[in-house]
């Protein structure tokens, strides 16, 4: 028996007696697809005051085109029903890049049934007639299941990207007029849906703004998924931005949802925007323009919900003249810019910064504190910080280690009596060549210190003919 399809919408009051299902079911979007009105019903009122958007289809064909034109966490999907059955339905779905945990009920149960089930892609099976908890605690579980792999591949991407966050990572510190601003600036644009582009040099806190820009939008309660472009092999990058059906390649396994899919109602903020190959550049102008994506060996375009934040430490219009960079994309990122200013032009900033990590790093350390005396604070005033926040903080941790603010850097400025001589640039060589000494030569190791990526050293040093 088939009913009108209602479409209901519910924000998640606090109910008692379910502290246990916590805010990843109260986030959830579900879509219920059974053929009887009745159980249809039952869990529409079971679910639906406990999470973010429930619907409800009638038949795999409603439930199709539902799928299409929008996203969802978690599928509770009827066995027998008029027309194809749910498990045929699942297999295909699964078949042509459906990601999300399917749930099956059914009257009936026996092994064959059972099988069929979990090779078709159900993560669960609940008979029916079932009570409330089980059904909650069966959808509790897909959501736990799902947040756990996706912290999982966000850790990888954590522990591959050279990316170094800092300590109170979701606020930019400091109270110069060039940071007033950019905090300013920020509060102002995060409410809005508006793409930003984060520039400025390694190390001066693009990732700290692009976290404090997600922490005061209305995304704040979902994902924020930051991805260093450079850090992700060319050959795997399309794989790693959409994810990939099973057998979609040589050596794929399985299925698996990519980054765009992890961001989902949040924000995904692509790091070192510039070293993005041009073919996926165009495939990314395509996501930006559509706002859909299409997984690897995939026929289903899956529509996205998520905020873009971009960050370069190049300059993307001279990238553009020299055909490395597409203006197409260009123009679509550049609409709200937001420059991060390097710490020699943030005044005594320097000075809360290096005692605000010097704090923090010797609880995290176990270390005592070093006294930062009028000499050493003098030093850091006059150095020129070509590694920028980064660098101070490196600094500070080393002084901890050490007992004593390290030679190196005094030889460099700090407690040195004159200031570095030379320009800037020259000054971040010798920054480079002193890290690159200390790890015997090893520029992959050398661009984790610093902060930056090992193409970047490789163009120093041919920049510099070395």
């Amino acid at each position: 028996m088939r009913g009108e399809t209602a479409r209901r919408s519910h924000r998640s009051p606090e109910l008692p007696g379910d502290p246990e299902f916590g805010p990843w079911l109260a986030n959830a979007s579900i879509l219920v697809v059974d053929d009887e009105p009745g159980m249809r019903n039952f869990l529409v009122r079971t679910l639906g005051p406990r999470c973010k958007r429930i619907e409800e289809a009638v038949d795999t064909e409603e439930a199709t085109r539902k799928l299409d034109a929008g996203h969802f966490d978690v599928v509770i999907l009827d066995n027998i029903m008029s027309g194809q059955s749910g498990v045929d339905w699942l297999a295909e779905q699964r078949a042509i890049g459906f990601f999300a945990d399917a749930i099956l009920i059914t009257a009936y149960a026996d092994l064959e049934t059972a099988i069929r089930a979990l090779q078709a892609g159900a993560v669960d099976f609940v008979l029916k007639p079932f009570r409330s908890n089980q059904i909650l605690n069966a959808v509790a579980r897909c959501l736990d299941r799902v947040r756990l792999q996706r912290e999982n591949q966000l850790l990888r991407h954590a522990l591959r990207s050279t990316t170094d966050q800092l300590l109170l990572r979701d606020k930019l510190i400091g109270d110069s007029l060039a940071i007033r601003r950019v905090r300013e600036t920020l509060a102002k644009v995060a409410p809005l849906p508006t793409s930003v582009l984060l520039t400025g040099q390694s190390g001066t806190g693009k990732e700290v703004a692009a976290r404090s820009l997600h922490s005061l939008s209305d995304r704040a309660d979902k994902p924020f998924v930051p991805v260093n472009c450079a850090a992700i092999p060319a050959e795997m990058m399309e794989s790693e931005f959409f994810g990939h059906v099973e057998g979609s390649f040589t050596g794929s396994k399985g299925r698996r949802e990519g980054l765009f899919s992890h961001a989902q109602g949040g924000t995904l903020l692509l790091d070192e925007i510039g070293e993005m190959p041009l073919a996926m550049q165009s495939k990314l102008l395509r996501v930006l323009e559509d706002r859909r994506v299409r997984p690897v060996g995939s026929e289903r375009e899956v529509p996205i919900d998520l905020r873009f934040v971009f960050a370069t430490n190049a300059e993307l219009e001279k990238e553009v003249e020299k055909g490395r960079f597409r203006a197409d994309l260009f123009f679509r990122i550049n609409v709200m810019r937001i420059h991060l200013p390097p710490l020699h032009e943030r005044g005594d900033d320097v000075q809360v910064l290096a005692a605000l990590f010097m704090k923090t790093l010797s609880r995290q350390l176990g270390m005592p504190e070093v006294m930062i005396g009028e000499e050493t604070r003098q030093a850091l005033a006059r150095y020129d910080w070509p590694g920028n926040v980064r660098e101070l903080r490196n600094v500070i941790e080393r002084s901890l280690i050490l007992g004593a603010f390290p030679d190196d850097f005094a030889g460099q400025g700090a407690g040195a009596d004159e200031e570095p001589t030379g320009s800037l640039a020259e000054v971040e060589r010798r920054h480079i060549q002193t890290v690159l000494r200390e790890v015997g030569g090893n520029r992959d190791e050398a661009a984790r210190r610093l902060g930056i990526s090992r193409k970047t050293i490789d163009r120093k040093f041919a920049l510099w003919n070395v």
